[in-house]
């Protein structure tokens, strides 16, 4: 066999093949049917899904589909070839074993993802013998929330292939009556739908042929990806509203008509720091001149904008006639961007500000809208929201806006649900305005206030205490019914409205039971509504009261086989009893995923062995002062020398492999992706050899992809590390492996930018190619922070490497953490907080957080999707004398009466140009001026030592 020689970069020697997605055009989905039934606003939706393998041979099918984000799933089954496989749902420490067994096979976990706004994710998988059908069967429900006056069920359809039967079947049945019912979304095909409405029920029909499911909005030759939405409402009166009682338990909608709007009094708190910059201020003010367009002339409002100081419109709430609110609009229009973020201030005015002007018969809103985190005045979270208690005292509710996914969403959370109020997340898009606009209609009437729902005869209820009604919404509550007494079962609503105090009661005196629901449909509402409440309530509780609230929930959620964030699903899949674990993330969590790859199938054990050799001129040098690649990491020492490596064989640990027997043919590509020692690397044809290291692991090849049948693999090995040479060869009875020519790269520029004590202008400089870099070390302690950087022009990291100590080390990638301590190597893609040693890693969406004693780095995630990077940001540092790029902080002044513009840095002038560089250590990132220069000026020494 030919071979060729590949310059390659490692960063260890783990070795893994990386597998592609099933080839959807090897199956074939003859069924795709979506029946919803909705009861008293409890939907429940079964997804049926039945494909076959119309290959000859073997082949991975993929059921993937979309649910609401407010829906637990409650049921996941397969029937193959006349069995079923159930999917049981567990509490998530019991399951996460057997989440961890299985993605160390390298098997595919199934999982749950937020898509988008309103939407998750749902996928799994199962190998179909030849010729072979399986049906896929999934269950969620929830329970519909009327906002703006009417009720959206949101159907996804994304079968990504035209389906000969495609059926979508929607049942509404609501007691009190339906008031009007309309289709819209992506998928509506006028032609397709059927809709049949009769007084209490409505039915939905949406049958669409072949040739129509390629011609709708949301269609197109690969089939339909849309959403099908009902909308509709139920009849109402101004009185108790409508109770449902069934089995000992009862739900209670009530959501009266016909009252007068309460006159409100509203302050409107506006982040206007530097990270609103762009797009989001701009959207920011068309929102807020739209809503003090809809404020009527009863109400009274106040306007604070704040980055780290607070400016005022007027320092007291006025009346919104015409003069103020045209006064205001022209202040709105003025807002900029700039500075940090004082969150804790801008709140406590807001607070002051509607104590300080009471209002009776009034009803008073907090509404803050902010894009990130506390950066100045009191930034300790708790604190924050201790003192915000404090100030509101329970007298109005505030409402949290958060721009974004920078923001941290769960300390909004928490301070809205301690505030009586609510937290939601505004998408950048370009329909934010609209976002905001539409979140202040929700709140923009309130009808009531100071509700208070009570039930003589009823228990275990759910949330009663209400501190605003507003129009278009609706309270719900639901219980038990002490027992199942219903003739002593007495509800009854007592609030404020716009002049006096109302009771809501039923004039009979009594409730008589439905006795058309299900048995158990109501209990369900209870235990749904239920366990949603108790996870807010959790937010808001420490230590045992937490443990109390969590296990209260999770028990109920097991009872229900509710999949919640406390709770996973474990599915066995036929082949090899092999499980799948799939989990519900919260708003704004990274889901925790498996790997999608596996185990390379084919018989026996396959050994590589590498001879170390001098490293090539010109290969780049590993990061200093860690182990041998033996040890796990396996970092290059400081002079790149590979001569401790020896010649060590390594055992590519394919042992549990052993079961696709169609890899006995030539000619595909197998990536391999490594971290190493740099060494000249040949002849890795040694199969069997007893002298071996293991390295758990080293081998996840996916029997999945179909063009992985052929003999001779082309094998790019990719990595961070040493440079080597390798020509690879396998066995010929085994696998072939043949590494094909590099090609020459044209070398990338980083810029890169110092920001200074004494000046306002920033330096920066350019570092050529996708370098190591030193970016932090302390002399005293066995602290080093090394990374490197991509091959994208403006990009930046890929990686960086933490060591901790001798033997600790933390290897972060844009979508995993691994720890390595000692010979263990563990892989974490959660947001689970992390301890390694005596330090504390915590991941969330953007940014990674890594602190131990008095140094705290923050990792953040730039770009998007594949594009993604990472740039560190040194927050605190313990010691004076650290060194590398992140510890400068240099000073300069520039130097008078010169021709050209030059700055005087320790002594030393250097010639620079005004350039501009993108901030890194924000996100979004902003475009600054800066003064550009040599990086051996900026570095005041030689680039060469900031590179390892």
């Amino acid at each position: 066999m030919e071979r060729a020689v590949l310059q390659i970069t490692l960063f260890g020697l783990l070795l893994a093949l990386a597998a592609t997605q099933p080839n959807k055009d090897n199956w074939d989905i003859y069924s795709f049917h979506i029946n919803s039934t909705v009861t008293s606003r409890y939907a429940t939706t079964v997804i049926t899904s039945r494909m076959a393998n119309r290959m000859d041979e073997s082949k991975e099918i993929e059921f993937h589909v979309r649910i609401p984000k407010n829906a637990f799933i409650s049921k996941f089954r397969m029937f193959i070839d006349g069995q079923v496989y159930d999917g049981v749902v567990k509490g998530k420490e019991k399951a996460r074993q057997q989440y961890t067994e299985a993605v160390s096979r390298g098997q595919s976990a199934g999982l749950v993802s937020s898509v988008g706004r309103t939407l998750e994710e749902f996928k799994t998988s199962v190998t179909v013998a030849a010729h072979k059908k399986v049906t896929f069967e999934l269950t969620y429900e929830e329970l519909l929330k009327r906002r703006l006056g009417k009720y959206e069920l949101q159907i996804h359809a994304r079968p990504m292939q035209p389906v000969k039967s495609f059926k979508v079947d929607v049942h509404i049945h609501e007691k009190s009556g339906i008031n009007f019912v309309e289709v819209k979304g992506g998928l509506a095909l006028a032609d397709a739908i059927n809709k049949t409405h009769a007084d209490n029920e409505v039915w939905v029909n949406f049958y669409p042929t072949e040739d129509q499911q390629k011609t709708c909005t949301s269609c197109g030759e690969q089939g339909m990806n849309g959403d099908l939405v009902i909308v509709y409402d139920v009849n109402r009166d101004s009185g108790l509203g409508d109770i449902k009682t069934s089995a000992g338990y009862f739900v209670h909608h009530f959501a009266p008509s016909s009252l007068t709007p309460i006159s409100k009094n509203v302050v409107f708190l506006i982040d206007r720091s530097g990270s609103m910059h762009g797009k989001k201020i701009r959207q920011t003010r068309l929102a807020l001149i739209h809503i003090l367009n809809d404020l009527s002339e009863d109400d009274h409002f106040g306007l604070i904008t704040f980055d780290g100081s607070i400016s005022y419109w007027k320092r007291e709430l006025v009346q919104a006639n015409q003069r103020n609110l045209e006064s205001a609009k022209i202040f709105s229009e003025d807002i900029r961007e700039s500075g940090s973020t004082n969150i804790n201030s801008a709140v406590l005015e807001g607070a002051s500000m509607l104590n300080a002007h009471p209002r009776e018969d009034s009803a008073s809103i907090l509404i803050l809208l902010t894009d990130g985190d506390p950066t100045t005045g009191v930034t300790n979270l708790e604190e924050i929201q201790s003192n915000v208690r404090v100030a509101i005292a329970d007298k109005f509710p505030l409402y949290c806006l958060g721009f974004g996914f920078d923001v941290n969403f769960e300390f909004l959370e928490k301070m809205s649900l301690q505030n009586n109020g609510v937290a939601r997340r505004i998408y950048e898009d370009s329909d934010a305005d609209l976002q905001l606009k539409g979140f202040y209609e929700e709140v923009a009437t309130p009808l009531l206030i100071d509700v208070t729902m009570s039930y003589n005869g009823g228990t275990n209820l759910t949330q009663t205490e209400f501190s605003q009604y507003y129009n278009g919404s609706e309270i719900v509550v639901a219980g038990k019914i002490t027992d199942n007494d219903i003739g002593t079962f007495t509800p009854q609503v007592i609030a404020i409205s716009s002049s006096k105090k109302m009771t809501f009661s039923n004039p009979n005196g009594t409730v008589e039971s439905t006795g058309t629901e299900s048995a158990d449909h109501i209990q369900r509402v209870w235990a749904y509504l239920t366990v949603k409440q108790l996870l807010k309530k959790e937010l808001l509780l420490s230590g045992a009261e937490k443990e109390n609230v969590k296990r209260e929930a999770l028990e109920l959620s097991l009872k229900y086989s509710f999949v919640t964030p406390l709770t996973s699903m474990v599915v066995t899949k036929p082949e090899g009893g092999e499980t799948e674990v799939l989990h519900k993330p919260k708003e704004g969590e990274a889901p925790q995923t498996g790997s999608r790859h596996q185990n390379i199938a084919y018989s026996g054990t396959v050994m590589h062995t590498f001879g170390a050799r001098q490293a090539s001129p010109g290969a780049r040098q590993g990061l200093p002062g860690t182990p041998a690649y033996g040890r796990g990491l396996g970092l290059g020492s400081a002079s790149g020398s590979a001569s401790d490596s020896g010649s060590r064989l390594t055992k590519l640990n394919a042992g549990r492999a052993g079961r696709d027997p169609t890899m006995t043919q030539r000619g595909h590509t197998v990536p391999l992706v490594g971290l190493g020692l740099g060494f000249h690397a040949q002849d890795m044809d040694s199969l069997g050899t007893s002298d071996i290291e293991d390295l758990e692991e080293a081998t996840m090849l996916s029997p999945n992809n179909p063009t992985m049948t052929q003999h001779d693999h082309t094998v790019p090995l990719v990595g961070l590390g040493l440079g080597f040479h390798a020509q690879v060869d396998v066995a010929p009875t085994q696998v072939h492996a043949t590494i094909v020519p590099a090609t020459d790269n044209i070398p990338v520029s980083h810029r890169f930018l110092l920001k200074t004590e004494n000046q306002s202008i920033p330096l920066c400089f350019d570092v050529t190619g996708d370098v190591r870099l030193k970016l932090l070390h302390h002399p005293t302690s066995e602290l080093s922070v090394h990374g490197e950087l991509d091959s994208v022009t403006n990009g930046g990291f890929t990686r960086i490497v933490i060591q901790l100590n001798a033997d600790l080390y933390v290897d972060v990638e844009v979508n995993k953490i691994t720890v390595i301590e000692g010979s263990r190597m563990t892989h974490h893609t959660g947001q689970d907080p992390i301890t390694a040693g005596s330090w504390t890693i915590i991941r969330r969406d953007k940014d990674i957080d890594v602190a131990g004693g008095d140094t705290h780095l923050v990792i953040l995630i730039q770009g998007k999707d594949a594009q993604s990077f990472l740039w560190p940001v040194l927050r605190q540092q313990s010691s004076d004398s650290a060194e590398g790029i992140l510890a400068l902080n240099p000073v300069y002044e520039e130097v008078p009466q010169t021709p050209t513009t030059k700055l005087r840095i320790k002594d030393q002038e250097n010639d620079v140009t005004r350039d501009n560089a993108a901030d890194y250590s924000i996100s979004p990132p902003l475009t600054l001026d800066c003064w550009l220069l040599s990086a051996d000026s900026a570095l005041q020494r030689r680039l060469e030592a900031f590179i390892v």
